[in-house]
């Protein structure tokens, strides 16, 4: 049999001891490959086009991104048939910004201009001014310390009264401003909103011009119930809404002043496709309509980036006039 064979053993220093053996370095990774350079890419060019078929007018909206995005450049005309044939609305043109705007009005031949700024500490500046009237608005608003409250003063240009002062709170809101009467005397007129949760639902009241509006409304996961009071004159009313399934909902409301009441019943196939039928009796009035697109969002969150809105109307008085409408919204992006 072989005899097996050895290992070379290690080499040895001249006191006759083995060296330390050094650990093998990682290899250093590969230095990160340079990035190329953002393209700059041309702003998209957006173009919406709407047919009310109810007043038989087209509008049509283009706008794009400007000044390296930080505007938006917006263009807007309409037409519809009149007389003998199209008649053409005269076009606006504006410039929206964050914190600036100007909208142009051939019609009128005038431009509206809207700027902010954040000024020294909490203050913020607000202004508006219209050409063609030569009026203007000029509003400060202050933040009260670290409190979550803040208050504002806001003044016509140029200035027609006292400046108008308003209270924010997290609960509501209290203004007060100088009002002008038939008789030509000024007062000074309060208005106000305040909020509340109130035994499982939530309690609005809201003051303006001697009158007041009480609400309360309890939501839970399958109904709602709103009352509401109208003071001085005492108007009561309330609507009542029930979620039958997750697709489907009835809503309901009265009125006991004027016995005035309608109904909705609401069907939703999916978030693009939905349709509701409904009937008001102070208009004698029954109709049904067809949401093809997301009702509530803008067209670039609906399929193909269009909305189809259809609605039957059947006068119960005299149901051969029953007419059907549509509104049609449609965009291309370029």
């Amino acid at each position: 049999m072989a005899a097996p064979a050895l290992l070379p053993s290690p080499p040895m220093d001249e006191d006759g001891a083995a060296p330390p053996v050094l650990a093998t370095p990682d290899p250093a990774p590969p230095p990160p490959e340079p990035k190329p350079p953002l393209e700059r890419q041309r702003p998209p060019v957006r173009v919406t086009s709407e047919f009310d078929s109810e007043r038989r007018l087209f509008s049509h909206r283009l706008s794009c991104r400007v000044l390296d995005g930080l505007a938006k450049l917006r263009l807007r005309v309409s037409h519809g048939a009149g007389g003998g044939g199209i008649a053409w609305g005269p076009p606006d043109v504006a410039l929206l910004a964050r914190n600036f705007s100007v909208v142009i009005d051939p019609a009128s031949r005038g431009a509206v201009l809207r700027g902010a700024a954040d000024l020294a500490g909490s203050l913020r500046l607000r202004a508006s001014h219209n050409t063609k009237e030569q009026q203007g608005e000029v509003s400060v608003t202050a933040n009260l310390g670290d409190s979550p409250c803040k208050i504002e003063l806001s003044s016509m240009v140029p200035p027609n009264g006292l400046p108008k002062a308003t209270f924010f709170f997290p609960k509501g809101e209290v203004s007060i401003k100088e009002k002008i009467l038939d008789e030509g005397d000024r007062i000074l007129s309060v208005n106000g909103l305040v909020k509340s949760h109130v035994l499982n639902g939530a309690c609005t009241a809201v003051y303006n011009d001697n009158a007041m509006n009480i609400k309360y409304r309890y939501k839970d996961d399958e109904i709602s119930f709103i009352p509401s009071i109208s003071l001085p004159s005492n108007s009561l009313s309330f609507a009542f809404k029930r979620q039958l399934t997750p697709s489907d909902k009835l809503s309901y409301w009265y009125n006991f002043d004027t016995n005035y009441w309608g109904a909705i019943y609401k069907h939703k196939e999916n978030k693009h496709l939905k349709w509701k039928a409904g009937y008001e009796s102070d208009n004698r009035l029954g109709w049904a309509s067809l949401w093809v697109g997301d009702a509530g969002g803008s067209t670039k969150e609906v399929p193909l980036k269009a909305k189809v809105h259809f609605t039957l109307k059947v006068p119960q008085d005299n149901v051969q006039n029953s007419v059907v409408v549509f509104h049609v919204k449609k965009r291309w992006d370029f």
